[in-house]
């Protein structure tokens, strides 16, 4: 009694004399919540003396929607954490959190929650609360409307709701809405970018409903998720070889739709897979009129299922801002279903997979209102795009996917009443919203049994791959700068800085002759084929018999004779032909002969050989300055490791007998893409790109020759 006496005593003490005030500046929600618990004879019931007035404020809010006291949120508190979440150093901030994750977990049950003014300022007064949670804590200059977040906090709070961030993505989120604020999050911006979503919702949904290619969706129960070239100033070109048609341009959570333009209507739509292996490609490419290559505007498709590529262009005046944002969410799309196949994620965790993506692509939308003067980098702020490019990307994808189907593991914990000490799931979060995700029934039932990717008190394994990938993905932007900083304009200026070239000489060859080339060319290309798709498994039996066939022939020492044998087949074949073929004419070589350039076409197909050129002699001079950088230590850390790696090999070449080392050389050739071995192969490959990626390029200094004026 004496406790709650003191506690309502300094209350009314703090109101009466106006103590709130420098901390609130003008009049807000919490003083007046301040001043009723105050006033309120049960206040010494709803104060907690470990947290802080924000905190203690933001904590009687979130009882209020879970419909109980505050005593008995802190009796679930104690009953669900551990002792280490517990612990009296971190106690406040993580009850903040259990009640946070509890209260919103509820309200966004809510349908509309988004446009409630009240939401949104309760999950911004959460992040405030965040960041001061305790007594003890550094006192907060405002809580007004003047008050701001830092990264921390919105990283913390805004992905326990899915729809405005997740943990992969939390943190270029924030950098967008504070680009103009110095880093500070305010409430203004954040709303803006709440109301913003609900928009993008709102849309997907009116479009998903429509009649727009029901008959197309409706076997997969596909979701509209964005529509461009229904406006004249804004088309959308389809370029096929030379032909080229305006239409309108449709993607789905499935596929890509392309319904070209007829006098009053669409033609039937174009369907451009993106959600099963078809070996596709997406990728930036040029375009023009007759097929030439000039405007940096369109999206290429291409596929195994396609006779020729697809340009799909994007006009606009200055930039190629619609291309990069078409290019970012194709490439979610096709992303998230490579995912899906890769580990085989099925049923209900599917869904939770492409629920994730399409709340990337709404957020996407939403933050191009915001940013409408800097151009955004969408493929920074989806989640799939992101992994593709973050260092450790792969192990991003791999967490992920053991969240996703660890459904039986939160189905015990559910059990156990361990609810709270978890966010919400993406699927819980897009079901209360009203989307549901292909044919299952079950959807809605079970999306409550999936945890978020916030946990009380502790990082989960997918926070803790994102962060070692975030620090990684610094050096990598380091390194890039310095690499960015050697590269230099011109043939001329590239071939000089490669020091081997004894001039800088450009052939430019014919297409006649290039063709002609290819065609003498052909058996050895052919050749190269059945190689490749004997080192790429694409049949595994021929692959497996190849490789035993040529390992016991090594491991036996015929390796000579096999190559004798060889020998001896070419001359017998050269001598049976000359034979069998006196007297009859030689056989021509047959050259299919382009279609003939005019003059436009054929400077254009000279800059692009030029250009080409240049690209070509830039990336070699790339690496020959990072080879440089490694051999003379200009960066220490890398150059040990590679020092090591050169010892290791040394040793190999030293003591191990050339026929293993033949054999091991062979089988590591034609083995690394079997099936055993394709995910470990896929894996190191990708380790050993992210760190040439990380070593920066040795500098380089130009300098240029006087020239002396002849004086006439």
């Amino acid at each position: 009694m004496a406790m709650a006496s003191k506690t309502r005593n300094m209350l009314e003490g703090l109101v009466r004399e106006g103590s709130f005030k420098w901390l609130l500046g003008s009049r807000s929600s919490f003083e007046d919540e301040i001043e009723e618990m105050g006033k309120s004879p049960s206040a010494q019931k709803n104060w907690i003396q470990e947290l802080s007035p924000v905190a203690n404020i933001v904590v009687r809010r979130c009882s209020k929607i879970l419909g109980i006291s505050t005593n008995e949120l802190r009796e679930s508190f104690d009953a669900e954490a551990s002792e280490s979440i517990k612990h009296p150093s971190c106690f406040a901030r993580n009850f903040l959190e259990y009640c946070c994750f509890r209260a919103l977990a509820l309200s966004t049950q809510v349908t509309g929650h988004l446009a409630d003014k009240k939401f949104r300022r309760l999950t911004f007064d959460m992040m405030l609360a965040w960041e001061a949670p305790s007594t003890t804590s550094e006192s907060l200059l405002s809580v007004g409307e003047e008050a701001t977040v830092g990264i921390e906090a919105f990283s913390r709070i805004a992905p326990a709701v899915p729809t405005i961030a997740n943990v992969i993505i939390s943190d270029n989120i924030f950098e967008v809405l504070t680009a103009s604020t110095d880093g500070r999050l305010q409430f203004s911006i954040y709303d803006k970018y709440l109301t913003g979503l609900e928009r993008s919702i709102k849309k997907v949904k009116s479009q998903s409903e429509s009649s727009l290619l029901s008959p197309v969706r409706s076997s997969k129960g596909e979701k509209i998720l964005e529509v461009d070239g229904t406006v004249t100033t804004q088309p959308v070109l389809e370029h096929v070889g030379i032909s080229t048609w305006p239409g309108r341009l449709i993607l789905t959570d499935h596929a890509l739709y392309f319904e070209a333009l007829r006098v009053v209507s669409y033609d039937k739509p174009k369907i451009y897979d993106l959600s099963n292996d078809l070996k596709q490609v997406v990728k930036p490419e040029l375009t023009g009129p007759w097929g030439t290559r000039i405007f940096d505007k369109a999206v290429l498709y291409k596929s195994i299922s396609l006779a020729e590529p697809v340009a799909i262009e994007f006009p606009e005046l200055k930039g190629h801002t619609r291309r990069d944002y078409w290019l970012a969410i194709i490439r979610e799309i096709l992303y998230v279903h490579r995912f899906i196949k890769k580990f085989q994620i099925s049923g209900v965790d599917r869904d939770e997979a492409l629920s994730k993506a399409v709340l990337g692509i709404l957020r996407v939308q939403a933050l191009q209102d915001i940013s409408s003067a800097v151009p955004l980098r969408s493929e920074a702020l989806l989640m799939f795009n992101l992994c593709d490019q973050l260092p450790g990307g792969d192990l991003i994808l791999e967490a992920l996917a053991n969240l996703l189907t660890s459904r039986e593991l939160t189905r015990s914990d559910n059990s156990v009443g361990e609810g709270g000490m978890y966010s919400i799931s993406a699927l819980a979060m897009v079901s209360n919203l009203g989307f549901v995700f292909g044919t299952s029934p079950d959807v809605t039932s079970e999306a409550g049994l999936a945890v978020g990717e916030i946990a009380v008190g502790k990082m989960t394994t997918l926070e803790k791959v994102v962060k070692e990938s975030r620090s990684n993905y610094e050096k990598v932007v380091l390194a890039q700068e310095t690499v960015d900083g050697v590269k230099v304009d011109g043939i001329d200026t590239n071939l000089a800085v490669m020091k081997d070239f004894p001039g800088s000489v450009l052939i430019v060859v014919s297409f006649t002759s290039v063709m002609a080339l290819q065609e003498l060319l052909f058996p050895l290309m052919e050749l190269g084929k059945l190689l490749l798709s004997l080192a790429y498994w694409d049949d595994s039996t021929k692959s497996l018999a190849f490789c035993m066939i040529f390992t016991y022939i090594i491991w036996r020492g015929w390796l000579g004779y096999a190559l004798s044998f060889i020998l001896i087949f070419t001359a017998v074949f050269m001598a049976l032909t000359r034979c069998c073929g006196q007297g009859r004419p030689i056989e021509e070589v047959r050259v299919v002969v382009p279609p003939t350039m005019n003059t436009m076409e054929q400077l254009l197909a000279v800059q692009n050989a030029i250009s080409k050129a240049e690209a070509f002699i830039q990336d070699m001079n790339i690496v020959l300055l990072k080879i440089r950088a490694l051999l003379l230590a200009i960066f220490p850390q890398a150059s040990l490791k590679f020092a090591i790696a050169l010892l290791l090999i040394a040793a190999v070449l030293a003591f191990v007998p050339i026929k293993f080392l033949a054999i091991l050389t062979f089988l590591e050739t034609f083995t690394r893409y079997s099936p055993p071995r394709r995910s470990n192969t896929e894996r190191w490959m990708r380790r050993l790109k992210e760190w040439w990626f990380s070593i920066p390029a040795a500098p380089v200094l130009l300098e240029r020759e006087k020239e002396e004026k002849k004086r006439r």
